[in-house]
C-alpha cells in the first residue's frame, strides 16, 4: 500500500524500532468483528447459537471475530433481531472502557452510526437515559434505526451542534463518550479511501474541532462524572495534546487508568509540553501490536468522586426542570393491546403527540427548542382510532413480555419471507380462528409484529427495514 511520505516519516519518528512491524501489518488482511447485544443475551449464550464460526476478541467481553470473506452476518435473521452489531474490533474499545451502569445519564456526543451508542444503551439495561447525538440529521436517522434494532427505548436521539446541546444539559451527565471526528490514520488498512481524505483534511484541521468538542462536553459532565475521549488516529495533535488542552482549561479533570490489555501502548509523555499528570495512562492501539485497527483512548473524571454529592453547582440550580407531564388519557384500543403485554405500563411516562404514543425516559429536562428525531420509546400510533404497535416496541420487548407469539426457527423459510414483508401462512402455528396482533420471533428473539386472521399473518415489518432481494 502506498502511504503518503510525510505520514510514513511521522510514524517512523513515533514508532522508531517498531516502524517496520507497523508497515508490515498493511500486508495483512483487515479484521472483521461483531459485538453481542447483552441487552438480549450474553456473549456465552450467543456463542452457543451462532450459526457461523467466531472467536473471542480477547480485550472485549462481548466481542467476536468472524471471517468476513466467508460469511455475511448482516444477512442472517439474528442480525435483524438485534443480537449483534458489526463493528471493527478496536472500535469496540471506547464504549467497553467507559464504566456505564444502569440508571446513569449518558451522552454519546458524536454517535452515528451507532456502534458505541448501542453498547452504551445496552449496558443501561433500560434504566437511566442515553442521549445519542449527531450533528447530521441524515446520519442521525441511521443512528436511530440501529438503536431501535437493539431494543433501546430510554433514549433521546438528537441532531444538534454540541454548543446548542450544552445549553440544555449543563452539568447533567454522569458519563460522556466523545468518539471525535478525526483524520482517520488508524483506519488506513481497513479503508484505503481514508488516505485521500487525510490528504485533503489532516490532523491540524481536526484538532481544532476536537478542542472545541472536548470543552463543550466537559461543561455537560456532572462533577464526579466520567468522560472517555477517543479517536481512530495516531497524531499527537488529535490525541495527547487534546487531553492536555482540556486539563489546561479545566484543571479539575484528572486522567484515570484504563482497564488494561497486553497489546495496549501507553500515551506518550513526549507528545505534550510540560508534565501532564497521568498522560501515560491514556491508551494507544497500534495494528501491529493487536488484531485490530488504530485507536486512541483517554478516560477522565471531573473532580473527585465525592464532588457530585458535596456541592450543588450553579448549573444544577439553573438547569431547566423536567417537564411536568399531565397523565395522558390513554385510548381504549391501546389499553386493550397492552393487556397482552406482561410487563408493567408506566402510565405517568406516556406521552401522546399527534397520533403517536411514546414511553418517555425518566429525568429528561425541558428540551423544547432542541432538534431531535426521537424521545423515548415509540409504542405505536393510532390509525382511525385503532392502535398499531410500532417496530421499535417489538424490538424492545422480549418473547416472554407478550402473550401472543409466533416463534420460528431460523431455518424456517417463513423467517426470510417475513423480513421481506410478505404475508405468511401460519395456520399450523396459531389455527385458522386466531386474530389480533402477534409478535413474530426467530428462535425466541422478536423481529416485529403481524396481524393474524383466517390462518394468515398480515406483515407489519417496517418497510424501511426489510431485507432486499
Amino acid at each position: 500500500m502506498n502511504l503518503p511520505l510525510v505520514f510514513e516519516e511521522k510514524m517512523r519518528n513515533l514508532l522508531k524500532e517498531e516502524f517496520d512491524a507497523y508497515i508490515a501489518c498493511y500486508e495483512e488482511p483487515r479484521y472483521y468483528g461483531l459485538r453481542v447485544n447483552t441487552r438480549k443475551l450474553s456473549a456465552a449464550e450467543f456463542e452457543k447459537i451462532c450459526p457461523f464460526a467466531v472467536r473471542p476478541v480477547p480485550w472485549i467481553h462481548n466481542g467476536f471475530y468472524y471471517d468476513g470473506e466467508a460469511v455475511s452476518p448482516a444477512k442472517h435473521p439474528y442480525y435483524f433481531a438485534g443480537l449483534y452489531y458489526l463493528q471493527e474490533p478496536s472500535a469496540m474499545t471506547p464504549a467497553s472502557r467507559l464504566p456505564v451502569e444502569p440508571g446513569d445519564r449518558v451522552l454519546d456526543l458524536c454517535a452515528a452510526p451507532g456502534g458505541k451508542a448501542t453498547e452504551l444503551g445496552a449496558r443501561l439495561g433500560g434504566e437511566g437515559l442515553l442521549v445519542a447525538n449527531d450533528i447530521s440529521s441524515s446520519r442521525a436517522k441511521g443512528l436511530l434505526k440501529n438503536i431501535e434494532v437493539f431494543g433501546i427505548g430510554n433514549v433521546l436521539v438528537s441532531c444538534e451542534e454540541p454548543g446548542r446541546l450544552e445549553q440544555f444539559f449543563p452539568e447533567y451527565f454522569d458519563k460522556i463518550l466523545i468518539d471525535a471526528p478525526c483524520s482517520g490514520e488508524g483506519m488506513f488498512r481497513k479503508d484505503r479511501k481514508m488516505v485521500k481524505a487525510w490528504e485533503e483534511h489532516g490532523p491540524e484541521f481536526f484538532s481544532n474541532i476536537q478542542k472545541s468538542l472536548i470543552l463543550q462536553a466537559a461543561r455537560m459532565l456532572k462533577p464526579g462524572g466520567m468522560m472517555l475521549y477517543s479517536t481512530c488516529t495516531f497524531d499527537e495533535r488529535e490525541n495527547e495534546q487534546i487531553i492536555a488542552h482540556l486539563l489546561g482549561t479545566y484543571p479539575e479533570f484528572q486522567i484515570l487508568p484504563i482497564e488494561p490489555y497486553e497489546g495496549f501502548a501507553s500515551g506518550r509523555k513526549e507528545c505534550v509540553q510540560g508534565d501532564v499528570q497521568g498522560i501515560q495512562d491514556t491508551v494507544r492501539i497500534f495494528p501491529h501490536r493487536m488484531k485490530g485497527e488504530g485507536h486512541y483512548l483517554a478516560l477522565l473524571r471531573k473532580g473527585d468522586e465525592k464532588a457530585e454529592e458535596e456541592r450543588r453547582t450553579e448549573a444544577e440550580r439553573r438547569r431547566p426542570l423536567q417537564t411536568q407531564r399531565k397523565k395522558a388519557r390513554l385510548p381504549e384500543d391501546f389499553r386493550e393491546f397492552w393487556q397482552h403485554v406482561t410487563r408493567p405500563l408506566h402510565e405517568e411516562r406516556i406521552e401522546i403527540r399527534g397520533d403517536k404514543l411514546y414511553e418517555m425516559p425518566e429525568g429528561l429536562p425541558d428540551i423544547r427548542g432542541l432538534r431531535f428525531l426521537r424521545t423515548g420509546l415509540l409504542l405505536g400510533e393510532l390509525k382511525k382510532n385503532r392502535f398499531e404497535p410500532s417496530q421499535a416496541l417489538a424490538m424492545n420487548l422480549k418473547k416472554e413480555d407478550y402473550d401472543a407469539c409466533i416463534d420460528l426457527p431460523a431455518e424456517d423459510e417463513r423467517v426470510l419471507r417475513y423480513l421481506k414483508g410478505e404475508t405468511l401462512e401460519v395456520e399450523d402455528l396459531i389455527g385458522e380462528k386466531a386474530k389480533g396482533w402477534y409478535l413474530v420471533c426467530v428462535d425466541g428473539f422478536p423481529l416485529g409484529f403481524g396481524k393474524a386472521g383466517r390462518g394468515t399473518l398480515k406483515n407489519k415489518y417496517l418497510p424501511g427495514w426489510r431485507l432486499m432481494g
